[in-house]
């Protein structure tokens, strides 16, 4: 098995061996280069490097990198990215792949670290002299199976009964309800610029972080949807009380799992809920479709989330040292550094 590395503006000329090699695995349609190259195109700065690992002129495995500090290599990461851009067969053990891969990479090369990366889909390698993973996050997801009755009559108490009390209470003010799924790429500009408004009105924009279809957030999201619309891969759930939208979710999929990406609400409307009820509608006609195994939420777990599952499952970022001395040196470094901290504490 060989790498061979190329520079990140030739990502699309291996479109289709990237592609192949994700599909193989179903479960992570957000590494499709659907979504990577206007990823790239937005966020990447340029000096990243596409890794490409082959056995028998067969595609294994495959990486974007960037040199994060002194020595030190780590997979393209951006906020909009749920896992690192690596990929890989069920054949290629990680930490070996790593350290073929670390004396092909220009300049002094101690270590590459491998971010949020799923369980489900690369095996967690086990902490060895030149080896250490660590938790990231808890993520939730849910299985489409039996029907959505049985699903919501295994729900909480609570959520089931704030559900019927806020439809009951949108009815009894003449409110009517609709959900709506987008899934052609001309609708992509409005419904990008529907998000956009509905996230820039709440606390999102204080940060920056929030979509607006000329920011890099709002051309990444509009470009990469119309990309997974004209593969059959896309929707965007819409929630309307009335004629208003109050609730939106921008989900990409494959042939097995959908996911998640990004919900927003009109923060006016909380003491409705609207996020809730349209993610009741949307469950609802997910189990009825069945054409999808899992709905992924790939973010942090947060008290909504076990509402609507109780399946979690902890991403992992996993560190591979050229030599046990450089983990050693690390470890060391960071014990006296916690233990000044402490004695700060202490005085």
């Amino acid at each position: 098995m060989t790498w061979t590395i190329r520079p990140i503006a030739q990502f699309a000329n291996f479109a289709s061996q990237w592609d192949g090699l994700v599909r193989s695995r179903p479960g992570t349609p957000f590494l499709e280069t659907a979504f990577l190259q206007p990823l790239i195109d937005n966020f990447a700065s340029g000096e990243e490097q596409l890794c490409l690992y082959y056995a028998n002129d067969q595609l294994r495995a495959a990486a974007i990198i960037h040199r994060a500090r002194k020595g030190m290599w780590q997979t393209f990461q951006p906020s909009q990215l749920p896992l690192g851009a690596w990929i890989s067969d069920s054949s290629v053990d990680l930490a070996s792949a790593c350290n073929e891969l670390m004396p092909l990479l220009p300049g002094l090369t101690l270590g590459i670290g491998v971010t949020q990366l799923d369980p489900q889909i690369q095996t967690r390698p086990d902490n060895t002299p030149k080896v250490r993973t660590q938790d990231y996050i808890q993520t939730a997801w849910v299985d489409v199976e039996d029907g959505f009755e049985a699903y919501w009559e295994a729900r909480g108490k609570n959520l089931k009964q704030n559900t019927r009390k806020q439809r009951n209470k949108l009815q009894a003010e003449g409110t009517e309800t609709r959900i709506e799924c987008l899934k052609n790429p001309e609708d992509m500009q409005d419904a990008i610029a529907d998000y956009g408004n509905l996230e820039s009105a709440g606390w999102k924009t204080a940060d920056g972080t929030a979509i607006h279809p000329d920011n890099a957030q709002g051309k990444f999201y509009r470009r990469m949807l119309e990309n997974f619309c004209r593969l059959g891969q896309a929707r965007i759930y819409r929630y309307w009380f009335g004629d208003k939208v109050v609730a939106m979710d921008l989900c990409v999929h494959d042939e097995k799992v959908i996911v998640i990406l990004k919900t927003t609400y009109d923060e006016s409307y909380k003491a409705v809920s609207p996020s809730t009820l349209m993610r009741q509608a949307e469950f609802q006609q997910l189990f009825d479709e069945h054409e999808f195994e899992r709905i992924e939420f790939y973010g942090k777990v947060m008290e909504w989330h076990t509402r609507w599952t109780e399946k979690t499952r902890t991403l992992y970022h996993a560190n591979v040292y050229r030599h046990a001395l450089i983990l050693r040196l690390i470890q060391l470094r960071s014990g006296i550094k916690q233990s000044e901290k402490q004695s700060k504490i202490a005085d």
